[in-house]
């Protein structure tokens, strides 16, 4: 597996990372890409086969009634009235007008819901007409069972069309970039790092890491609203004393690739460690927004878990102190409790 070549980091908190590319999920099948077609539309450039089977069906519907409204008003059992073939034809050039909109417009989803409103005036209007007496009611009710029917298709195929062309949110990647100089060998870092089971120690969002071979790995960690969260990763890239590189298995909850670097520090200082991370949130802009808002953001995790880090490899131990809870500045001791002084009783 070839690495890319990592330029100089970028200023840490830079989340651009500009120059530090990560290293990328394998396991893509390479392949001619296809630009997807509009919502609701074939490759032969015609509407989707419902829709335009109820455009075609408007069209025809419209021309029966506009031309022979007496023909239809006695198929559906309506006296043959100049009142009634005034409506029938009315209908007509409304259905006709539905039908052209549906073929015409790609995606015809807005002349779809018009043709569903037409629908629920055809009920309404045959409903009303139950209450003479002049009327074949058996016919009548066939009629409107159709017409409900028909409704029923029309508000399906407009649903399915709303779905079709609603604008799908390209997944959120969050980058993120921090570093620390620590005045350790690199190697001691590598090695405390590369047991994954030290992790929890010094990553305060996490609950644990469960090694479950040479290459893979469990992890266990808190989530926005005091949720817990559970994923896969696999080292990607492992060079003693320098190096190491993971992402998320195929079907984790939690999408991420990133790694960690070892590198001298300048005048024998001990060991620079360059943390890259890359993740996308569950949810994404509003799980990005909830876990800012709930403390979990990964910026101020990766930057407050390398300072901890550095704690720990320096001193052995990490001091709890109100700095661990503010998201940096210096480390300072905890407030005195305040209490009221009791004002001198005069009498």
């Amino acid at each position: 597996m070839s690495t890319p070549q990592v330029p100089g980091p970028p200023h840490p908190g830079d989340w651009r990372m500009r120059g530090a590319p990560l290293p990328e999920p394998s396991g893509d099948v390479p392949g001619a890409v296809t630009e997807p077609l509009p919502p609701g539309q074939h490759d032969n450039g015609r509407p989707d086969g419902l829709a335009g089977g109820l455009g075609w069906m408007s069209l025809a519907l419209g021309a029966a009634a506009t031309a022979t409204p007496e023909r239809v008003a006695h198929l559906i059992g309506l006296p043959d009235e100049r009142e009634t073939r005034g409506v029938i034809r009315a209908v007509g050039f409304r259905e006709i007008a539905s039908g052209a909109g549906i073929l015409a417009r790609k995606p015809p989803t807005g002349w779809l819901w018009a043709r569903l409103a037409g629908d629920v005036m055809d009920l309404a209007l045959i409903g009303s007409a139950f209450r003479r007496d002049d009327v074949d009611t058996r016919r009548l009710t066939t009629a409107a069972g159709a017409v409900a029917g028909i409704a029923a298709l029309d508000a399906l195929v407009a649903q399915a069309m709303r779905r079709e062309a609603a604008p799908v949110e390209a997944p959120v990647e969050v980058i993120v970039f921090h570093a620390v100089t620590i005045n350790r060998p690199a190697a001691e870092l590598y090695g405390f790092w590369r047991d994954l089971g030290n992790l929890p120690r010094f990553m305060r969002h996490l609950h644990s890491v469960a090694v479950l071979d040479e290459r893979r790995s469990r992890w266990r960690a808190k989530a926005p609203a005091g949720m817990k969260v559970t994923w896969e990763a696999e080292i990607t890239e492992d060079v003693p004393n320098e190096r190491i590189a993971w992402r998320s298995r195929p079907g984790s909850r939690i999408h991420n690739h990133g790694s960690v670097e070892f590198v001298p520090a300048p005048g024998g200082r001990g060991t620079e460690v360059r943390v890259h991370l890359a993740y996308e949130p569950p949810a994404g802009r509003v799980g990005r927004l909830m876990a800012k808002l709930s403390g979990e953001n990964p910026d101020w995790q990766v930057r407050d878990d390398l300072r901890r880090f550095k704690q720990l490899m320096e001193t052995g131990e990490i001091p709890v102190s109100e700095s661990s809870f503010t998201h940096g500045g210096p480390a300072r001791p905890p407030k005195r409790r305040r209490w009221f002084r009791r004002r001198p009783s005069t009498y």
